[in-house]
């Protein structure tokens, strides 16, 4: 997520529910005044009908509030290609459609372009952007794509990013040894072995997370370190990560141990072997990149 768009949300989270009180002037109307038709405000058809009251929506909203379900109902719905690209987005009918105030109607909207999904110009108003204007690392946008129709491709995506980032990562960790980051790397490891032994996957997906973010916060790039959120969103996307960890096994457990065995010798090229191996433990990663040859 981005600085702008975790400030905006970190500032509304702080301000209760966003909901207008009895005989404010921020609340729209609900009903329409006898004789207006409405005019250039587009329609919602096609969409469920039960999203038509945010509060009503708490699965997927995380405890967000209302502000932040707005974002994720509005992100989706960009995101899936229900509100498609150059799509007019109007304040007023969003604010009747969902029944909420003009403040949380202005901040989502606000949210949504720091992302890069909206574009709000003066005399134009707000509209949907091109997916190529997308903000693709926000933690966000990879949780609604893995979720929509570009579900596929969004997890090939991440698998040829993970490819990328995570082999360097190993290499450069190794030559960063610290004693509290080693037994923290065993730990994950360990407890991945205990929740895979019990059949416990979210224990095993929230160890195995850390571990690879762990991993990367500690090469010593700040580039780096900077994408490690893209790992960890990869790794919880989709119920589970895109390798060979969302089936865990023998293997990546093995992988893993090495890795760790690897890091604490200092020896970055068996680090790095390590990380290819773990990631063309699934079969749709060797699809993407080569196993890695024996030496």
């Amino acid at each position: 997520m981005s600085t702008l768009a975790h400030t905006m949300m970190t500032a509304a989270r702080s301000a209760d529910s966003g909901l207008a009180g009895p005989g404010e002037l921020d609340r729209y109307p609900y009903a329409e005044r006898p004789g207006v038709d409405r005019v250039g405000i587009p329609s919602w058809d096609g969409t469920d009908p039960e999203l038509g009251r945010v509060g009503r929506r708490a699965a997927g909203s995380r405890g967000r509030g209302l502000h932040g379900q707005l974002v994720q109902q509005l992100g989706q719905m960009i995101v899936s290609g229900d509100l498609g690209a150059d799509r007019p987005l109007v304040p007023e009918e969003i604010g009747q459609r969902f029944e909420v105030s003009r403040t949380v109607v202005r901040e989502t909207l606000r949210v949504l372009e720091a992302k890069g999904l909206v574009s709000a110009r003066p005399n134009v108003g707000t509209r949907v952007r091109p997916v190529s204007d997308w903000n693709l690392l926000d933690p966000d946008i990879i949780e609604w794509r893995a979720f929509g129709p570009q579900r596929d491709d969004q997890r090939r995506e991440l698998s040829e990013l993970r490819w990328t980032i995570e082999p360097l990562a190993a290499r450069l960790a190794a030559g960063h040894g610290r004693d509290d980051v080693q037994q923290r790397l065993g730990d994950m490891v360990e407890l991945m072995g205990h929740a895979m032994a019990q059949g416990d996957a979210l224990t095993f997906s929230r160890a195995d997370a850390e571990f690879h973010s762990l991993l990367i916060q500690v090469a010593g790039n700040r580039m780096l370190e900077h994408l490690s959120g893209i790992v960890t969103a990869a790794l919880q996307v989709s119920g589970g990560p895109a390798t060979g960890c969302d089936r865990p096994g023998e293997s990546t457990l093995v992988h893993h141990a090495r890795l760790v065995d690897a890091l604490a010798a200092g020896d970055g090229g068996a680090a790095e072997t390590a990380m290819r191996q773990l990631l063309t433990v699934h079969p749709e990663v060797e699809r993407v990149v080569p196993a890695p040859r024996e030496h």
